[in-house]
């Protein structure tokens, strides 16, 4: 009986999976200096180190491979922020969670957007990839739109609509929200970098942000609240 030889080799679907990672990498890069008009398949795939076909067959056009970069986007922003965002919905659907833990989940939500947003793998490249993104109108655009809203803005606006006892459609809510967002982005603007003397926030001076943006956050809350509401 003739043996059936298996023609898959070992390794193939790591070197593939490294292959298609390596033209992700190159393609953030590429699209954050370039746009996504200037962005040639040519230069993409040069800057990968490889051929010309890898894209088309990895991620179909051009297109294919922006979308594919917010899609690598989105999964690392849902990756960090997910398990909190779930913390905060379990908690909010009890009606008798403390005001202290909701305002304590606030505190985290801040910290770890902190951390999201100033450093880590291509910061900078992901945020002129956001600039450009919303100058040129791209193809994805509403994704990383929805992602943001729904894993790190919606469950803020839900703990302050609920720490305030107001609506989440309440401008009160949503201007205070935004306010204590403001602490956070500010931090991503380069003036703010090159007024620190930084090209890039070291951890020593994320954990700072941190901890300034939860003593804020604190003080303004612990102002606010006992006029907004009543605690037994």
């Amino acid at each position: 009986m003739n043996q059936i030889v298996s023609r898959h080799r070992p390794g193939t679907h790591a070197r593939g999976e490294d292959t298609r990672r390596r033209i992700l990498d190159a393609a953030l890069e590429v699209f954050a200096a370039e746009g996504y008009e200037g962005a040639s398949t040519r230069l993409l795939a040069e800057r990968a180190g490889v051929n010309l076909p890898a894209i088309q067959y990895y991620f179909g056009s051009k297109e294919g491979l922006y979308r594919a970069v917010i899609d690598s986007i989105i999964e690392h922003t849902e990756a960090e922020m997910a398990p909190l965002a779930t913390r905060v919905k379990a908690a909010l659907a009890r009606p008798d969670t403390p005001r202290e833990e909701l305002l304590e989940l606030l505190c985290l939500m801040l910290e770890a957007f902190v951390a999201l947003v100033s450093n880590g793998k291509q910061i900078e490249a992901k945020r002129l990839f956001f600039a450009r993104a919303e100058v040129e109108d791209t193809p994805g655009l509403e994704r990383l739109h929805e992602s943001g809203m729904r894993q790190i803005f919606q469950p803020c606006l839900d703990l302050i609509g609920r720490l305030l006892g107001r609506s989440t459609e309440d401008r009160e809510t949503v201007l205070r929200a935004l306010t204590v967002f403001g602490q956070v982005t500010i931090f991503c603007d380069k003036p703010v970098r090159r007024i620190l003397h930084l090209g890039e926030l070291t951890d020593d001076y994320v954990r700072a942000i941190q901890s300034l943006v939860r003593s804020q956050t604190l003080a303004i809350f612990h102002a606010v609240l006992p006029k907004a509401t009543s605690q037994p």
